[in-house]
């Protein structure tokens, strides 16, 4: 397999997935102002979206949207509990898995933009302070993983989107509990692998 990347995006959470689960595969970087890749291919060609992550799978066929890649990783290796492999388990971590990329990736995601004006930055994030009070409240509590003590597919998703806080200037310390969680999941051995693999630490 092949994962399409760019250091510290969004696709940083299927790779951790796949160091999470042992799996052999390749990289390719991604030049996203370029959509060239480091060995000089046209990006588009292999993702006409544009945008990373993509996946080549063992067939062949290429897989795009980071949070479908995770979901088909875990999949291939059931018994490593990223992901429930069926039942009511299963649909609720694919709504967390919703829940972060429409709540929390997107308005994360926004701040990048260096035009945002600065009422519209206001409002981003005193939204994406309320959907972060959901998660801390409702979601992670007093547990070690969004889903209790087992980490899952959805906890590499979140620690990646979390990451970009520093970048966009958005201050976690009002959540001291999801500072916490992002320092055990930085600590977990897959995860310190994919981030030396991508130059990040």
């Amino acid at each position: 397999m092949k994962l399409y990347y760019t250091p510290g995006a969004c696709s940083m959470a299927p790779h951790i997935v796949l160091k999470e689960l042992g799996l052999p595969y390749s990289l390719e970087r991604v030049d996203l102002a370029t959509r060239k890749t480091e060995s000089g291919e046209d990006y588009l060609q292999v993702n006409s979206k544009g945008y990373i992550p993509a996946l080549v799978a063992q067939d062949g066929t290429v897989l795009t949207e980071g949070i479908v890649i995770s979901q088909f990783l875990a999949d291939l290796k059931p018994e490593s509990r990223l992901m429930p492999t069926a039942g009511m388990g299963r649909y609720l971590l694919q709504s967390l898995l919703v829940y972060i990329s429409t709540e929390i990736h997107k308005p994360m995601g926004a701040m990048f933009n260096p035009n945002m004006v600065e009422a519209t930055r206001e409002s981003t994030q005193a939204l994406l302070s309320k959907r972060l009070d959901w998660i801390v409240t409702e979601q992670l509590g007093a547990n070690a993983y969004l889903q209790g003590d087992n980490f899952t597919i959805a906890d590499a998703y979140l620690f990646t989107v979390l990451g970009w806080a520093g970048l966009v200037k958005f201050d976690l310390s009002p959540w001291p509990s999801l500072q916490a969680y992002c320092g055990r999941v930085a600590a977990r051995p897959a995860v310190q692998a994919a981030m030396k693999e991508e130059g990040l630490i």
